[in-house]
């Protein structure tokens, strides 16, 4: 009788192990793939290799390969998705850094955060509308232009899917910060503060990174344009789901 119950007890350890060795195995696998992304992007430079666009191509690959779904990944990879908010908190630092410039220019950020966020809530609404999505399609599509901390957030109370909405954060980043540099060309944005506004409003996260390459004064307008958006939204968006919907 005692080797059967030794047996079991192996097995309970074995599932043990092999359910903590698949919780490790997705965190793992997100972290490698985006290093390796990083250093494919400092090699190309070009918008198809950044690493919030070719780090989640190559772990849905992955994915489909390995036969896992959505919720197996998130089981274990939960925390890096609340990691975010501390990063987002970090960007305080170059805004501090920058403390004078943004005193100097605080009306015309102001301005620019209130109109550039309206336009593009309402964009997202009508444009989900015209296409005929369904609710909770359209509430989760209204805050994909701000940093995913806050628009996660606002997608609940609004009755969104914060799931989705997390992905169209990241296709509007990616998008943003692809054609920020080609909108730089075009647009006769000559002071440092309209170029980060541009990133940071556009782009969010993705956007803060690409304004610092640019410059150190592009990267910390980005940073704050980013937060303030983001703390506008928070306070802006379920009243303008009411009164959408």
């Amino acid at each position: 009788m005692d080797a059967p119950a030794g047996g079991a007890l192996s097995m309970d350890a074995a599932f043990s192990l092999a359910t903590g060795a698949n919780l490790l195995l997705w965190p793992a696998a997100t972290i490698g793939v985006y290093w390796l992304a990083k250093l494919a992007y400092r090699r190309v430079r070009q918008w198809w290799a950044m690493p919030l666009l070719l780090a989640p191509v190559l772990l849905l690959g992955l994915a489909l390969m390995a036969g896992a779904r959505y919720d197996d990944y998130m089981r274990g990879s939960h925390f890096l998705l609340l990691m975010l908010g501390p990063a987002t908190v970090a960007f305080a630092l170059p805004i501090y850094e920058r403390r004078a410039l943004i005193a100097r220019h605080w009306k015309v950020l102001a301005v620019g955060v209130c109109a550039g966020s309206g336009m593009a809530m309402t964009s997202a609404w009508l444009l989900a509308t015209w296409l005929h999505l369904s609710p909770a399609l359209r509430l989760s599509l209204l805050p994909r232009s701000i940093s995913t901390p806050f628009a996660i957030v606002i997608s609940g109370d609004v009755g969104g899917v914060p799931d989705l909405t997390a992905v169209f954060v990241i296709m509007t980043g990616v998008f943003g910060a692809a054609t920020g540099g080609l909108l730089l060309r075009w647009l006769p944005l000559r002071s440092a503060v309209a170029r980060g506004a541009l990133f940071g409003m556009g782009a969010h996260g993705a956007g803060v990174t690409r304004a610092m390459s640019v410059g150190d004064e592009e990267g910390s307008i980005a940073g704050l344009t980013m937060v303030l958006a983001g703390l506008l939204n928070v306070a802006v968006a379920p009243l303008l789901a009411q009164l959408l919907g």
